[in-house]
């Protein structure tokens, strides 16, 4: 019998084989562990890959990058593009040029010597044997002008002046009001970087100036027209129906990401430069007053309490038919996705057809098929993609599902266009505003000032205004620089 004291009798050796399948488990485990990360890392690179203008808020321009995928309705449009001769298609609108009454005429007569050694200057004119009209544009070199303001002595014995012409600063040399809009629109309007204006001015007129100079005329004509951007600031504030839209842009020290942000009506356009912020928008002068509709992507500033005047928000319909594009992607056979594209598109045609008949509402019998397909579109989305449970500021849902819940929440945001069609079912018209923002920093790059980013911007609003009322932007800039910009109309007030 043991004694108490005594220890336990040992067992029989482990076996080697049973420590080295511990050791593989842990190994099995943490490459199970590595291969569930890559898996995740391999396909967040494939839906970025995936990502286009068709399915996301991507710009067109991004889809001819390498190894991007083109959308799906550009590829079919490649696809009958092929099968297409070359040229000019049937249908479409030509631009073939027409024989039209000359402004000019010049004569042309045969000269040197005749075979019998005559002088071709003496023989007689038989009358015009063919004709070429030539589509051509007269050289505009720059000119000298001298402007020489004369006295002149009254009878009564008093001496008058002749006053300096508008566009003529009280300087002994200066460069005129043309040549300082033309250099403001190439820079603004066309892009062209400042170092590239300077020679294109050159070539083409023969006026010598420096980068200071352009310099120098944006910020002329971004003081001449502050009165009007803010005035265009006003109008659309006052405006019914308003869009806004934000991009990024590279201004400032170098990693710094700045903002463009836009407001736009079928009349008015204006840019700021800010953040992504509430603040920023706040600082802009037109939401915290708008008392309109706000027809803008789903960005959540656009619908936060802060803005409490305004009297509803339109959700971008476009943006939505690339989402829901995005989920036929993502999740191919589901029918809910494509159902949900039929019905938005069906109520976009509805609401262009109400417009056009001059209805105030998409009729009834219109209307409400569409609208019960839609929600039961959104209602079969959220039962197969189930919400990932967790914190919602932090935890990440599967493609589709967020685009769905605001679907669900915010149903009278996505169909507001439907009563009203007043309203806009698309924010297209600011996002053709904000892309020549994008079109600028592909060409010139970074902008070394926000104060000089923010001047681009103003004359930017001033060119785009005056172009949606009918304006030639250089005539425009032209009336800026002799000191009497044009200031757009006040809107027709309804009856």
């Amino acid at each position: 019998m043991l004694a108490v004291t005594d220890a336990p009798p040992e067992g029989p050796p482990e076996d080697p084989r049973d420590a080295l399948i511990r050791e593989q488990a842990v190994r099995i485990a943490a490459l199970e562990a590595v291969v569930a990360d890559l898996r995740e890392q391999l396909a967040a690179a494939q839906r970025a890959g995936s990502r286009n203008s068709g399915n996301s808020s991507m710009p067109p321009s991004s889809d001819d990058l390498p190894g991007r995928k083109l959308p799906r309705k550009q590829r079919r449009a490649a696809e009958r593009a092929e099968k297409k001769r070359r040229g000019k298609q049937p249908g479409s609108p030509g631009a073939a040029m027409r024989w039209e009454v000359p402004d000019r005429t010049e004569d042309h007569f045969p000269g040197g010597a005749c075979s019998c050694g005559r002088d071709l200057v003496d023989a007689e004119d038989l009358g015009v044997t063919r004709s070429f009209q030539q589509e051509e544009i007269p050289a505009a070199p720059a000119e000298r002008v001298q402007h020489d303001l004369h006295e002149a002595k009254c009878a009564c014995g008093r001496v008058h002046a002749a006053p300096r012409p508008a566009g003529v600063p009280d300087a002994a040399l200066s460069i005129g009001p043309r040549l300082r809009a033309l250099a403001v629109y190439l820079v603004v309007f066309q892009h062209v970087p400042v170092e590239r204006c300077r020679h294109l001015i050159a070539d083409v007129t023969g006026a010598v100036v420096s980068e200071g100079f352009i310099h120098s005329c944006l910020a002329r004509a971004a003081s001449l027209a502050a009165d009007v951007v803010a005035l265009i600031r006003a109008l659309i504030t006052a405006s019914p129906v308003a869009g806004f839209d934000e991009t990024t842009l590279r201004s400032g020290p170098a990693g710094e990401k700045k903002y463009v942000h836009g407001a736009f009506t079928e009349q008015y356009s204006a840019f700021w430069l800010g953040s992504r912020s509430l603040d920023s928008m706040q600082d802009a002068g037109i939401l915290p007053d708008f008392a309109g509709i706000v027809v803008s992507d789903r960005y959540q500033n656009y619908f936060h309490p802060r803005w409490e005047h305004i009297a509803g928000n339109q959700a971008c319909l476009a943006h939505l038919l690339r989402d829901y594009e995005d989920c036929a992607e993502t999740y191919p056979g589901a029918v809910w996705p494509v159902q949900a594209q039929r019905a938005l598109r069906g109520l976009i045609r509805a609401w262009h057809a109400a417009r056009e008949q001059g209805l105030d509402a998409i009729p009834a019998g219109a209307r409400k098929p569409l609208e019960h397909e839609f929600r039961h579109a959104v209602l079969a989305g959220l039962a197969s993609v189930p919400r990932v449970p967790g914190p919602k500021n932090s935890t990440k849902q599967k493609p589709g599902r967020e685009l769905l819940e605001f679907c669900r929440d915010r149903r009278s945001d996505v169909l507001l266009f439907t009563e009203d069609t007043g309203v806009w079912p698309t924010n297209n018209i600011s996002e053709r505003g904000v892309r020549p923002t994008k079109t600028q920093q592909k060409i010139s790059g970074r902008l070394a000032s926000d104060d000089v980013t923010q001047d681009r911007l103003d004359i930017r609003s001033y060119i785009d205004t005056a172009r949606k009322h009918g304006k030639n932007a250089m005539d425009v800039l032209h009336d800026l620089m002799l000191g009497r910009p044009w200031r757009p109309p006040a809107p027709a007030l309804s009856p």
